[in-house]
């Protein structure tokens, strides 16, 4: 892995600093929605990784009336302009779930873009800290989308390469502003390459361990059936309330924000790549993996006569690159707590990834998992994987109005990156 350094020419920032009088303002109004929409995608032109966000896309997260967060949190919405030019933006939220199950005084934040200017990313945190204190909060948590379940994470290691479908990416430079700030680290979320080898047979201790499993007689494994699909998502929301709830700044989905979320995954939906474990015919486990979708998206960037896929050359690009797509995400894998004990994820793993390879994919990634989930990262390097991307929550202390501001990011510990260790059944079910 690459770690990120304080500044990073190759990633620098397509609006430089400049002598022009900075302001922070809330965002009001359709001018003010349109610039905190467009920002990502203005900022970062040019970055050979970084895929912006669909300004759709953007306004839909942030538009109250469609984004069903709003049914039960509040949040602020701030942006950064140096003259007329927008050079930041910045979300604060408040969770009352996130409060009841974890930090009764904690704020959260989000949406974080910003150009390499420190003075406007002091601005921004302290805007949204502010937002935050006026409410009673002592700390805030991010950056989150609005929740773990939107995209978590600042990137610190693993500049080297395009992100998988619905991780984030970031500028190098991101680090040194939040550290700047006064932000420190909360927690590290890992991703892991695997290779899907010649037939998507899983290493021999794992490949044991799943034999186990499968063999037991009221132990039943399948995939997602077309034709139940709907109960069969409703079963994927039951089990992951059950298997992640306690789980590090987890919060349970209401029905509405699980119907969203699905709603926006289903045309990525492949169901060969979706696997439950029943017991007793009931589902009980699943493992949900992705077609890495941003290949085909990058395809589209890179059309020579038209950088949008909505244009009609993109569009053939994204279709032509879709079927070539070769990499594949594990972005949930949940055992219900009744039955972390029978290694029904050895079972699961193996099946997707053996489907995965009947679909043409040679690698997948299993992300994003918390540095101290001891079980979901054995899995991860039991399957062969090397660790190749970091991304971290960071926290800030709101009671003194400013928090510390150390010099430099802190350098994350190193982790193993290839050694492969036997997964043997008693394994708990991975959770992230």
């Amino acid at each position: 892995m690459n770690a990120a350094p304080a500044r990073s020419v190759g990633t620098a920032s397509a609006f430089p600093a400049t002598s022009a009088p900075l302001t922070v303002r809330p965002v009001r109004g359709r001018a003010d929605t349109a610039a905190f929409a467009a920002l990502p995608r203005a900022l970062h032109r040019g970055d050979p990784y970084r895929l912006p966000p669909a300004r759709g896309d953007q306004r839909a997260l942030i538009d109250r009336r469609r984004n069903p967060f709003f049914e039960v949190g509040t949040a602020g919405l701030f942006l950064a302009r140096r003259g007329q030019r927008a050079v930041g933006r910045i979300a604060a939220a408040v969770d009352p779930r996130y409060q009841a199950l974890h930090d009764a005084r904690g704020g959260l934040f989000g949406l974080f873009e910003c150009a390499d200017d420190p003075e406007a990313a002091s601005a921004l945190f302290d805007a949204a800290a502010g937002w935050l204190r006026e409410r009673g909060l002592e700390t805030m948590l991010g950056p989150l989308g609005f929740s773990v379940h939107d995209e978590c994470g600042v990137l610190v290691e693993g500049f080297d390469g395009p992100p998988t479908v619905m991780m984030p990416y970031n500028p190098a430079y991101y680090p040194a502003l939040y550290a700047a700030c006064g932000l420190s680290k909360a927690k590290d979320l890992l991703s892991w390459r695997v290779p899907v080898p010649p037939g998507g047979e899983p290493p021999e201790a794992v490949a044991r361990a799943a034999r186990w499993a499968a063999n037991a007689p009221d132990v039943r494994l399948r995939h997602l059936d077309p034709c139940r699909r709907e109960a069969d998502l409703a079963a994927v929301r039951d089990i992951y309330t059950d298997a992640w709830s306690g789980n590090y700044a987890s919060v349970p989905m209401t029905g509405r924000e699980f119907s969203h979320a699905m709603d926006r995954l289903r045309p990525l939906v492949r169901p060969e790549l979706v696997w439950f474990a029943e017991v007793g015919g009931e589902p009980v486990a699943f493992t949900f993996w992705l077609p890495d979708a941003n290949q085909a998206l990058r395809a589209a960037r890179d059309t020579p006569l038209g950088q949008s896929p909505g244009r009609p050359l993109g569009w053939l690009r994204t279709a032509r690159a879709a079927r070539r797509i070769d990499r594949a995400r594990v972005i949930l894998t949940g055992v219900r707590a009744a039955h972390r004990a029978r290694g029904l994820t050895a079972a699961l793993l193996a099946e997707a990834q053996r489907s995965a390879f009947r679909l043409g994919c040679t690698e997948s990634e299993f992300s994003w998992l918390l540095e101290d989930n001891r079980d979901a990262n054995r899995y991860a390097q039991a399957f062969g994987g090397v660790l190749h991307r970091r991304h971290r929550l960071y926290r800030r202390d709101l009671a003194d109005g400013s928090g510390p501001r150390p010099a430099t990011a802190a350098s994350p510990k190193a982790l193993p990156t290839a050694v492969p260790a036997p997964a043997a059944p008693h394994v708990p079910g991975a959770r992230r």
